[in-house]
């Protein structure tokens, strides 16, 4: 949505996994007065820095192939520039910045999120731990990647540890395009607001139709419009959307449901 207007209807069709990891290093400890180059804590701090900014591989698939796409086609000439060479190291550098939605969506992103060092301030700790937020595209190969990202470390003293997937969700296939599903939401779109056009999204985050596209099941995700200010501040403090776009999103659900229940 732009100067309230709504550019596009999102329509999740993707979404990464969650898997997270563990940084785990260890040294001697000690007394906080006299230095020591096996500080776990410094080790840890500097393989946060390196995980934290490591441009991870980017690829398409094709739903963003197709978000860029129709992206190119609503935006300012320099933003349809990005979006039509969208893998260009450049671009992913303006993105990164930019947009970093984006960005995100291109590539298995690596977001340090939590550390955990020492229990007093004059004693050196022989462990130190930070949980890194690993959000995996749906063909990502993560073994491989986790071996990618202990590479990027390169720290004997730092270990890259796997979370237990045991509860965490399955990994999921992108729901196709085209499917009876998709055309009634674009459609549905088109009806309550024809200026509009509808893109297939790559969700960063993870929800729960992961476990239906694991049955064969082609589950979309559809929201309240939101501006770009909206949409970074998920999960933050001030997390918000307007209230005028709520009748507008009832009313292209019920174009969108209808569209497919009334078909004989």
């Amino acid at each position: 949505m732009e100067n309230g207007k709504i550019r596009f209807f999102a329509v999740s069709t993707a979404e990464k996994l969650p898997r997270g990891a563990t940084l785990e290093a260890t040294g001697s400890s000690g007394h906080g007065s006299v230095p020591r180059v096996d500080n776990a804590v410094v080790h840890l701090a500097a393989a946060v820095a390196k995980a934290g900014t490591w441009d991870t591989p980017a690829r398409l698939n094709e739903t963003t192939r197709v978000f860029f796409e129709r992206l190119a086609t609503i935006s300012p000439p320099e933003e349809a520039a990005w979006y039509r060479n969208v893998l260009d190291p450049k671009v992913q550098e303006e993105l990164k910045r930019k947009k970093p939605q984006y960005y995100s969506m291109v590539r298995t992103s690596v977001v340090p999120t939590m550390l955990k060092a020492g229990y007093k301030s004059n004693v050196i700790p022989p462990t130190a731990e930070a949980t890194l937020d690993i959000r995996a595209l749906p063909d990502e190969d993560l073994p491989k990647f986790r071996e990618m990202l202990a590479g990027i470390i390169n720290d004997p003293q730092v270990k890259v540890v796997e979370e237990d997937t045991s509860l965490s969700m399955p990994a999921a296939p992108p729901s196709k395009l085209g499917t009876e599903m998709f055309v009634a939401l674009e459609r549905a779109q088109q009806e309550v607001s024809p200026e509009s056009i509808t893109l297939p999204t790559m969700t960063t985050g993870a929800t729960d139709s992961s476990f239906l596209r694991t049955r064969g099941v082609q589950a979309y995700g559809i929201g309240v419009p939101k501006t770009d200010e909206e949409s970074r501040g998920v999960h933050g403090n001030d997390e918000r959307i307007e209230t005028r776009q709520l009748g507008l999103f009832v009313r292209y659900l019920f174009a969108a449901v209808t569209g497919v229940a009334a078909q004989p």
